[in-house]
């Protein structure tokens, strides 16, 4: 189970990502009957949104997404042509912006960045259904 689509930088593109995701995610649950949280579908676009910004706001030319299902998780992987890596800033609540890695590795199982011959690829992976015992999907604190 996996979709790539390519995104042209228009103005379009990071909602066109979105609904990607998210009807990807439903065709997940409706053909091969995989239980997806809507809290797996709202992190997931969260996490699309920002992944995608940030590549087309420092990456000249075209981005592309995949997304895959890899035993009970999604992977969201963004490649974009830029080959400086992405560094998280520290937390700082009186920041305005710059917070969209922060976000994603908040929200995301995993997150792993990895320069390739031709710029980057971003991916982060985010659990299909919440913990039955009321964990929030995520990271578990160290």
């Amino acid at each position: 189970m996996q979709t790539t689509v390519s995104l042209e930088g228009d103005g379009t593109c990071i909602a066109q990502a979105r609904h990607q995701a998210a009807d990807f995610l439903s065709r997940v649950q409706a053909e091969y009957g995989l239980p997806v949280s809507q809290r797996a579908i709202d992190l997931t676009q969260l996490v699309v949104s920002e992944l995608v910004t940030n590549a087309l706001k420092y990456a000249p030319g075209p981005v592309l997404m995949d997304l895959r299902i890899i035993g009970g998780l999604v992977e969201v992987v963004v490649w974009d042509s830029e080959p400086a890596l992405p560094i998280a800033r520290a937390a700082d609540a009186g920041r305005v912006g710059q917070h969209g890695l922060e976000i994603v590795m908040a929200v995301a199982q995993s997150f792993e960045v990895h320069r390739e011959l031709v710029g980057k690829r971003i991916s982060a992976r985010i659990a299909l259904m919440d913990d039955p015992g009321g964990a929030v999907t995520g990271r578990r604190p160290l």
